[in-house]
């Protein structure tokens, strides 16, 4: 496994990485910030290979610091755990800072007792003296589970949805008896009628859920996770697992001799989240993304139907210049119905620019280019994100140019090539329309000129998008049109 600067061997990544599948859990229990160390080959430093920080409080470090070297002055325990296996525990600053915490270090091991890295916590002092507050019990869970952290016993809690500060805990001993339940746990369980203390009482004082869930996991060893609707709209995400006792160092020096310890069964941990608000939450928004959809489906359903009764009011004029105007009317109503269309579809504000480009070639195919007009329209660039705002005056442009391309480059011819080219350049995005019709007249002034399909690309160019707009004679024949204009990041 190769990491900037350092290749990790084979065998040592087999258990580092289990190790760090089940830093997350472990972080987020604890409050601290995690690390796994690695040691630097020919060089008296070791380097972070992973540093996850905890979302159950601010964390320690503004910015992740893996890939970083630390050598034996920063932190003299990572390297006392890499020379002697064992945990290791002190006071020191964080890196590069002034600032105090503690820290506690563990050697991570291999089946053959070999050390192949080191794990670290990283608390700040107020933290860890609340930790050291509170209930014996759970302390003694807690070192258990740094214990199973550092021999990668916690790999399958990445699936477990995440710790954070208002998350009920309870401690089981291995037989079954409640030893610990912590104050918001209490209050969980008061919700649902349960008033009594649980503390030293059996698993059968345990709603039906949480006692299977613990069973499963002093019984069959199991890690689960689970989320139940109690009712009354209440809903609570479980997560359940196993809690060993490490061997003693004693058991684990006479490794060599006598094979791996095995770690014995110490009990079971149930930690109960209350996502009755994000259900609920994630429930309003659902129907009003349902609700905004709809809108825009019938937005469009409307301007679809003003086209309609606009292309049957075209039919009826006997004037061409009316005809011609009601007909661009038509493809400028319709340009907007695309976006609304795709509102409908996507839950989304954004749009991409290339699929809206290939909408309106398609629109334009059907409207405006009759049989014997052998034009092909070819689209080029990435996918590029817009919020709808901007795709919106973008789907008028390009229908514009279009527009324009088809009535004037080809008035006289029936075989050409329009490109659409749509670019990407670091915050601004580019609209490139080239067509090989007639080209400009001699004489033409863009700026000047009375057509309105033009002064609306420039108003909307201008105006609209805050970007500029631009129509020359291309080199031989033809005509080149650009729009370039700052991309918003923000719907």
């Amino acid at each position: 496994m190769v990491f900037p600067g350092i290749l990790v061997r084979e065998e040592d990544w087999e258990v580092l990485k289990r190790v760090i599948a089940g830093l997350n859990f472990i972080a987020d229990l604890t409050k601290a910030d995690a690390f796994v160390y690695y040691k630097v080959p020919a060089k008296d430093a070791v380097v972070i290979l992973t540093h996850v920080r905890p979302r159950s409080i601010s964390p320690l470090y503004p910015e992740s610091l893996q890939g970083r070297y630390v050598y034996r002055v920063e932190r003299p325990l990572v390297f006392r755990a890499f020379r002697r296996s064992g945990y290791w525990k002190g006071q020191g600053l964080l890196l590069g800072m002034d600032a105090p915490m503690v820290e506690e270090t563990f050697s991570v091991v291999d089946g053959k007792e070999r050390i192949v890295g080191v794990l670290s916590f990283e608390s700040n002092l107020l933290e860890y003296e609340r930790r050291r507050r509170r209930s014996p019990v759970f302390q003694l869970a807690l070192h258990y589970l740094h214990h199973m952290a550092r021999r990668g016993l916690l790999e399958k809690t990445q699936s477990f949805y995440p710790v954070t500060e208002q998350d009920g805990i309870i401690v089981v001993d291995d037989q079954g008896f409640i030893r610990y339940v912590s104050g918001v746990a209490a209050n969980l369980y008061r919700k649902v009628g349960i008033m009594r203390d649980l503390r030293d009482a059996s698993l059968s004082r345990l709603p039906a859920g949480d006692r299977e869930m613990l069973k499963a996991a002093l019984e069959e060893e199991e890690f689960r996770q689970e989320e139940e609707n109690l009712g009354g709209d209440i809903v609570w995400i479980k997560r359940a697992l196993p809690i060993y006792e490490p061997p003693s160092r004693f058991r684990e020096i006479l490794t060599p001799l006598l094979g791996k310890p095995s770690m014995a069964l110490a009990g079971a941990m149930l930690i109960i989240h209350d996502a009755t608000d994000e259900r609920r939450k994630e429930k309003e928004l659902r129907v009003k993304t349902a609700l905004i959809k709809e809108i825009h489906h019938r937005i469009k359903n409307n301007l679809q139907t003003v086209a309609a009764l606009l292309r049957l009011q075209a039919r009826r004029v006997s004037s061409e210049e009316a005809k011609a105007a009601l007909n661009d009317s038509i493809n400028r109503i319709l340009s907007i119905a695309i976006i609304h269309e795709f509102l409908s579809e996507h839950a989304t504000n954004f749009i991409d620019l290339r699929e809206l480009c290939r909408k309106i070639v398609e629109q334009a195919k059907e409207g405006m280019l009759t049989p014997e007009k052998r034009i092909s329209i070819e689209i080029q660039g990435p996918e590029i994100l817009l919020p709808s705002e901007q795709a919106t005056a973008c789907a008028l442009i390009v229908n514009e140019l279009l527009q324009n391309a088809l009535e004037h480059g080809y008035k006289d011819r029936t075989i050409g090539h329009i490109t659409v080219n749509i670019e990407d350049l670091e915050g601004k995005v580019k609209i490139t329309v080239h067509d090989d019709g007639v080209g400009l007249p001699e004489g033409f002034e863009p700026l000047q000129t009375e057509s309105l399909g033009l002064k609306i690309v420039k108003t909307l160019a201008e105006e609209e998008l805050r970007g500029k707009f631009n129509l020359e004679r291309a080199d031989g024949s033809g005509t080149i049109a650009t729009v370039v204009f700052p991309k918003k990041l923000e719907a």
